[in-house]
């Protein structure tokens, strides 16, 4: 009786035991199922997103809807610790920075988009040359700063037009330059120059000690015909010894080298 009893325990209990093992796996299956769910309706937001975004392109609120966004992508930035890539507020503060270190009154940007740096600068800076191949795009900026004489949209691709706005410089300038707009993909020209090189040179060579800042430094990633950060910054600084180039948030930057003892405007 005692050993009847005893197996009847060990029976409910291994019962008992199947019925929690079973428990768990369905939590787990409900878990899965979840979180496959949860994933697809970020797969469907962002769709929408991205198609509301492509309707707003085609529209002229679309450079505020983007400029509403820096701050929030701001914020993001900082909360997933500082990853490579900048947003748009710090890259405006760096460029305000470096115009008010230097003492540029002169801003030359290449990749002009929808114009949001233009904008921030406009206050910052007596005269504002912006470069973009895109003729639609260049076309809305133009309109959008048709107000501001002291803005001027160039049309155009940069390793062309780009000796025509040196020629209007009067003074050291700010260069902005767009990674991004290079493609990064070791375009040559007809000299069989790399584009971003033979742009680099031609500022540098320039009359005046200008300041250049190029976006987007980790696009210089040394393959695929792509230059390395430690490319551009041994050509540079052997061609041009009294600049020094460093990274810092992904913005390249090329300076002076003894930065305490040259003054670039005034």
């Amino acid at each position: 009786m005692a050993r009847a009893t005893e197996w009847m325990a060990l029976r409910q209990g291994q019962s008992l035991n199947h019925r929690g093992y079973e428990g768990h796996l369905n939590r787990r299956s409900l878990d899965a199922a979840f979180r496959a769910h949860l994933c697809l309706v970020f797969i469907r937001a962002e769709g929408i997103l991205k198609a509301f975004r492509r309707f707003l392109q085609r529209t002229p609120v679309y450079g505020a809807y983007k400029a509403l966004g820096h701050y929030p992508d701001y914020w993001y930035w900082i909360l997933r610790g500082r990853p490579p890539r900048s947003p748009h507020l710090l890259k405006q503060k760096v460029v305000r920075e470096y115009g008010e270190k230097f003492g540029l009154k002169t801003l030359v940007e290449t990749g002009t988009y929808y114009g949001e740096m233009v904008a921030a600068m406009k206050d910052r800076f007596d005269r504002i040359y912006s470069i973009e191949c895109v003729p639609g795009l260049a076309e809305r900026a133009s309109r959008k700063f048709a107000r501001d004489e002291h803005i001027r949209v160039v049309c155009g691709d940069s390793g062309v037009v780009m000796p025509d706005v040196l020629a209007l410089l009067t003074g050291p300038a700010l260069f902005w330059l767009d990674a991004g707009y290079y493609g990064w993909v070791g375009i040559r020209s007809k000299n069989n120059e790399q584009r971003l090189s033979a742009e680099l040179e031609m500022i540098l060579s320039h009359r005046y000690p200008h300041v250049i800042l190029l976006d987007d430094a980790r696009g210089l990633t040394g393959r695929d015909g792509i230059p390395s950060v430690g490319d551009v910054k041994a050509d540079v600084e052997s061609k041009f010894p009294q600049r020094l180039v460093g990274v810092e948030f992904d913005i390249l930057r090329i300076t002076p080298r003894n930065q305490q003892e040259t003054r670039l405007y005034g």
